[in-house]
């Protein structure tokens, strides 16, 4: 077959690219503009475009296939060509179900813990050498790619975001890929520049469970109470499997697991890591793994990319980063790290970085999201709520936001930098959650801030 990508350099479509390519498929694609890490791993098979634009010219009758990216415009000059030659154009959701159509579909959903709970499902099975085709959204230790296809294996991972297609298809990913297996671990609004009220976006989860096929199964956080009245209250014939959090202790800044053989020790932490684990064991168990053998695989598994990952660590103190931007990610992290360390001073930074946590109404939402950290720094850069055409926030609705009297709040990238390395960290946690780089913050340089 023969696939062009409109917009080839977003993380999940240079991903799908190379998967695609893997399977023998001729590759080519267009973008304005490529980043690091899509750059070097284009380049490296070849498929990096040779100058960056739009070129309709590239579209042609003998494409088999379109795949167009959300990076694009409605009124991409290729986009418009594809459409007037009458060629198949896909979003990249749609053709992950067209490449999974013949197999045991498994979809991991909800508005936190989806990459954690698909990267365990990946973990375990990687580690007992049982092969399946996926779709995850971060880079896996042990894993060379994040989408893998192939014609041969019975099950497809996907990792279901509900956020939207593509420029022309307004419909969420997860509505798209018809589940055998699915799991639903929690419903916190979010995306509100897509969904403008929590009824709204509610609504796309119950949608989500009525595409799960027929006789299929959807394993759930009944913790999460709204997750639970929107599973148990569909009409869909389906099995409806529910999970909670284990029982675990905390020794030492160590986390153990209770299980049947008596306390593991894990990498992991957190009371959300460990709903995750439960979660991810009872899919394994759909897919053929047993309770000892995925106990065995999880108690190696360090944590998806940008989730809780350490990124330094003396005698006395440790710092951590993590993708934590929601509201509700913001809490359950805060809240972990300082169970994990709760004879250490947490030092919790925030920036404000997407689009919902920008914008004015929405900021209510983070209301105590804090609260757990001795100290509680928020950044954000005036420049980005210019670039999203967002109003303007100010420090004073911020600080009312969050409801925290203490709360530190930077708006210079330099000065909150020089903030951060003026302070001590004997005997502290450092916490930075971000979706972004806190204006220009190199990470690699926090191992000098710990003694």
């Amino acid at each position: 077959m023969n696939v062009h990508f409109i917009a080839i350099g977003g993380s999940a479509m240079h991903n799908l690219a190379l998967a695609l390519q893997q399977k023998g498929y001729n590759i080519s694609g267009s973008d304005d503009e490529i980043f690091e890490p899509s750059k070097s791993r284009l380049a490296a098979r070849g498929l990096l475009p040779e100058m960056f634009g739009w070129f309709p010219d590239k579209i042609t009758s003998g494409l088999d296939a379109v795949v167009l990216g959300m990076h694009a415009k409605a009124d991409n000059p290729e986009l418009i060509k594809a459409q007037e030659l009458g060629l198949k154009i896909y979003s990249y959701p749609e053709f992950l179900y067209e490449q999974s159509k013949s197999k045991t579909r498994v979809v991991i959903g909800g508005s936190h813990g989806k990459t954690t709970i698909t990267s365990m499902i990946l973990h375990v099975m990687h580690y007992h050498d049982k092969d399946v085709d996926y779709m995850v959204g971060a880079q896996l230790e042990g894993f060379d790619v994040m989408v893998k296809l192939t014609d041969h294996n019975d099950f497809m991972v996907l990792e279901g975001d509900e956020y939207l297609s593509s420029p022309i298809d307004r419909r969420p990913k997860f509505h798209l890929y018809k589940p055998n297996i699915a799991l639903l671990s929690g419903i916190a609004w979010d995306h509100i520049n897509v969904f403008p009220t929590y009824e709204n976006y509610v609504e796309q989860f119950k949608i989500f469970i009525d595409s799960i096929v027929s006789g299929g199964s959807i394993t759930y956080n009944e913790e999460d109470l709204e997750v639970k009245r929107v599973v148990e209250a569909s009409e869909n014939t389906i099995r409806k499997l529910p999970y909670q959090t284990p029982a675990y202790t905390v020794e030492n800044g160590q986390t153990f697991l209770e299980t049947p053989e008596g306390p593991l020790p894990i990498e992991v932490f957190g009371a959300h890591n460990l709903n995750n684990l439960a979660g991810a064991k009872w899919i394994c168990q759909h897919m053929g793994i047993d309770e000892d053998d995925f106990y065995e695989a999880i108690s190696t598994f360090k944590g998806a990319s940008k989730r809780l990952e350490k990124i330094a660590e003396s005698k006395s103190s440790v710092a951590y980063k993590d993708f934590a931007h929601s509201p509700s990610k913001v809490e359950a992290t805060t809240k972990a790290v300082k169970a994990q360390y709760p004879e250490r001073a947490l030092f919790a930074c925030l920036e404000l970085h997407t689009y919902s946590s920008l914008n004015a109404e929405f900021l209510k939402e983070y209301k105590g999201a804090l609260d757990a950290a001795d100290t509680g720094v928020v950044f954000y850069s005036p420049h980005a709520v210019e670039i999203k055409k967002l109003e303007k926030v100010s420090e004073h609705q911020i600080a009312d936001a969050f409801q925290r009297e203490d709360l530190i709040i930077y708006t210079n990238p330099t000065d909150f930098k020089e903030f951060l390395f003026a302070q001590n960290f004997d005997n502290k946690t450092l916490l930075l959650m971000s979706s972004g780089n806190y204006g220009g913050l190199d990470f690699n340089e926090i191992k000098g801030l710990l003694n």
